[in-house]
């Protein structure tokens, strides 16, 4: 018989059967192959304006467009960094657990019993959620900030379900 384990790799207790379980990630829509290629094709572009620009006498100009693939390639680097983030979402029957791991692997537990945990969401009349957050013994968490409207709708759905079937 296979074993159940929580999110932490502690065995789980039949009594704290798992009634929800999310892991939340940042979408990402340029893949790896996607991003070689942009760089392939942007370094392309700025060496030939860079090319020019030298011919032509304005040499400082051509060094410019290197800053500019630079600073390309940075950003796209910073953006692939800041999606490693996630937070993993549990709900049993005694225990509401969001845990959010930042870029770097750090992870901060937040629990809450879901009896007295309340799911709070703003909505906006055009663009759906625009946020959504957990509230109880006196503290707020925000969940799923990086989640666009779409899955925010899904998450929150599912979400509120889940506490509900908690509560009974």
């Amino acid at each position: 018989m296979a074993e159940t384990t929580h999110l932490d790799g502690a065995p789980e207790d039949h009594a704290e059967k798992t009634l929800f379980s999310a892991l939340l990630t940042p979408h990402r829509s340029l893949s790896k192959n996607g991003f070689t290629v942009l760089m392939i094709l942007a370094g392309g572009v700025l060496l030939v304006q860079g090319f020019f620009f030298f011919v032509t006498g304005a040499w400082p100009i051509a060094t410019f467009c290197g800053l500019d693939l630079l600073a390309l390639y940075a950003a796209f680097k910073l953006n692939y960094r800041a999606a490693k983030a996630r937070e993993e979402v549990r709900v049993s029957r005694q225990e509401l657990l969001i845990r959010k791991v930042n870029p770097r692997g750090q992870a901060t537990d937040h629990r809450y019993n879901p009896f007295w945990a309340r799911f709070m969401v703003d909505r906006h009349d055009e663009i759906g959620i625009t946020s959504m957050k957990v509230t109880g013994e006196g503290r707020t968490t925000p969940v799923g900030a990086f989640l666009n409207p779409d899955d925010r709708e899904s998450f929150a759905d599912a979400f509120s379900n889940a506490l509900a079937t908690a509560r009974r």
